[in-house]
C-alpha cells in the first residue's frame, strides 16, 4: 500500500457561497414537499435565508440528481440478493406541454419506488425498454405483478421470464397508489415543459419520498419519530 494518502475528491459545493446545510434543505423542501420555487423562497426568507427562486431552480437541477442517486445505492446495495423481492409495474398519464405522455413505475412490496421511466407509447418496445433499464440497474425480482396490459407480457416473453408475471384485479394497487405523491407534487408545478425535466424531476421525485417514505399509518407515535429523526440525519450527510 502507497504512503502517499489519497487526495479526497473535491467538495460537490465548493465554490457557492451558501452552506451545503441551506442547499440540501432547499433541494428537500422543493422535491418532496407541493411547494413552488416561490414559495421555498419565502418559506426561507422567513427563516433569514435570503435567496432567489431561480436559486432554488438551480440547486435542485444541479444537487437534486446526485442526492437522489445516492439514495438509489444504498437501496440498491441493502436488496441485492433478496429472495423474496416482488416488483409491481404500473403506468399513469401525465401532462407535458398539452400532450400526454406515460409515466411508468417498478414498485417493489414495501412500497419503495425503484425506477421511474418517461415514454410517449406503451408498445412493447417501450416496456422492453424500461424493463432492461430496471433489470441493469436492480437486478431480478423473483415475481412481477401488472396489470392487463398486453406489452408487458410481450416484453416478458422477450427476457425470458414470462413465469415471473402475475396478473389481478387488485394485486397491483401497491403500483397505483405509488403515483399519489406525485400527483400532488405535479399540481404544485403546474405542468412540465420537456421530456428531459419530466424525466429527472420524476427520478429525483422518487427517491427523496422512498428515503422519507416512514409509513407513518402503521407504527406509533414514538417510532415514528425515531425513524424521522434517522431519515432526516442520513440526509443531511448527503454528498458530504
Amino acid at each position: 500500500m502507497s504512503r502517499k494518502s489519497r487526495a479526497l475528491p473535491p467538495s460537490p459545493f465548493r465554490r457557492f457561497n451558501s452552506s451545503p446545510e441551506v442547499i440540501r434543505l432547499v433541494v428537500m423542501m422543493y422535491v418532496r414537499f407541493p411547494l413552488s420555487l416561490r414559495n421555498v423562497e419565502d418559506l426561507l426568507f422567513d427563516r433569514g435565508i435570503d435567496i432567489c427562486h431561480e436559486t432554488v431552480r438551480m440547486w435542485w437541477n444541479r444537487f437534486g440528481p446526485m442526492f437522489a442517486g445516492d439514495i438509489r445505492r444504498q437501496r440498491v446495495s441493502a436488496m441485492r440478493g433478496f429472495r423474496h423481492w416482488r416488483w409491481h409495474l404500473d403506468e399513469m398519464y401525465v401532462k407535458l406541454n398539452g400532450e400526454m405522455v406515460y409515466l411508468c413505475r417498478a414498485v417493489d412490496q414495501e412500497g419503495e419506488i425503484l425506477e421511474s421511466y418517461i415514454t410517449k407509447t406503451r408498445d412493447k418496445a417501450a416496456a422492453l425498454t424500461f424493463m432492461k433499464k430496471a433489470f441493469k440497474r436492480h437486478g431480478a425480482p423473483a415475481a412481477i405483478t401488472t396489470d392487463g396490459l398486453r406489452s408487458y407480457r410481450a416484453a416478458m416473453k422477450d427476457l425470458g421470464n414470462e413465469e415471473k408475471q402475475e396478473v389481478g384485479r387488485w394485486a397491483n394497487n401497491r403500483a397505483e397508489n405509488s403515483h399519489l405523491p406525485f400527483r400532488r407534487r405535479e399540481r404544485a408545478m403546474l405542468r412540465f415543459r420537456r421530456m428531459k425535466t419530466l424525466q429527472k424531476f420524476a427520478t429525483v421525485h422518487a427517491n427523496v419520498h422512498n428515503h422519507f417514505n416512514l409509513e407513518r399509518h402503521l407504527v406509533d407515535r414514538q417510532t415514528y419519530k425515531e425513524r424521522r429523526s434517522a431519515a432526516l440525519a442520513e440526509w443531511r450527510i448527503l454528498a458530504s
